[in-house]
């Protein structure tokens, strides 16, 4: 088995608001990945106490946990678990209703002998390379599809009709996509947060599968390595538009 994962801050004077870790459980039975893409809310109150790096790392590990333990509840029940509890751990201090309360992306996938899961809300992506060759996204596309009707996406978050992320509301969960493959099937898998999938859907370097070969000859850090290079090379945002000039990466690469 191959594990590798990377993950940098866009701005070195700010924290990380991405999270990326891989549990391999001792009884030996299969593994998880979470990616989480934390979403930083404008300035001003969001209604927490804690914060956006607070938020991932708590959903991250209680997702975590979850996934690698609890082989009899789905992704998206395993989801909504982990958001309930990091809720419940800042109910009583923070306004957990306020619409910029802390919030992120997610992707998750486990696999044991028999099966691959995954699961992703929000634009994160999961790549899964088959064993037959190719390599396939999996993407939560909601936000693309609103973007191309020409309608604003920011008041959409969490709304029927919009689009949604990993906040205070388990509900959620059961909108994420979700499948399943025959671990026959699947030769290795790559999660990227936004920040790292720029190196595709941004600055058009490759497609999904260079990126997935990218990251099997050079690991996932030459891949941000390469995303902050095409940012440099680009840091009045007037060639490649983007919301931030540089954006927190992280990169995870499986082969199960």
């Amino acid at each position: 088995m191959r594990i590798e994962l990377a993950t940098a801050p866009g701005d070195p004077r700010r924290p990380n608001e991405d999270y990326a870790s891989v549990a391999l459980p001792a009884s030996g039975h299969g593994g998880a990945l979470v990616v989480l893409d934390g979403v930083t809310p404008p300035e001003g109150d969001a209604g927490c106490a804690h914060g956006v790096p607070w938020y991932t790392a708590r959903l991250g590990g209680a997702l975590l946990e979850l996934a690698g333990s609890r082989w009899d509840t789905t992704l998206a029940g395993c989801l909504a678990y982990a958001i309930a509890r990091t809720a419940e751990a800042h109910r009583s201090t923070c306004d957990l209703s306020h619409p910029l309360t802390p919030q992120a992306t997610v992707v998750v996938a486990r696999w044991d002998a028999d099966r691959v899961e995954y699961l992703v809300l929000s634009d994160s992506a999961l790549l899964i390379e088959r064993t037959g060759g190719g390599v396939t996204a999996v993407l939560d596309d909601r936000i693309d599809r609103l973007r191309a009707e020409g309608r604003r996406v920011a008041p959409l978050r969490n709304l029927e009709g919009g689009f949604f992320t990993a906040a205070a509301d388990p509900a959620v969960a059961a909108k994420a996509v979700t499948g399943s493959l025959p671990r026959t099937e699947v030769r290795a898998l790559a999660a990227l947060t936004d920040g790292a999938s720029r190196w595709v859907e941004v600055f058009r370097e490759g497609d999904w599968a260079a990126c997935l070969g990218l990251l099997r000859k050079e690991g996932p850090q030459a891949l941000i390595d390469r995303v902050r290079a095409a940012e440099r090379a680009d840091p009045d945002r007037t060639a490649f538009p983007r919301g931030k000039a540089h954006d927190d990466a992280a990169a995870v690469l499986v082969e199960p």
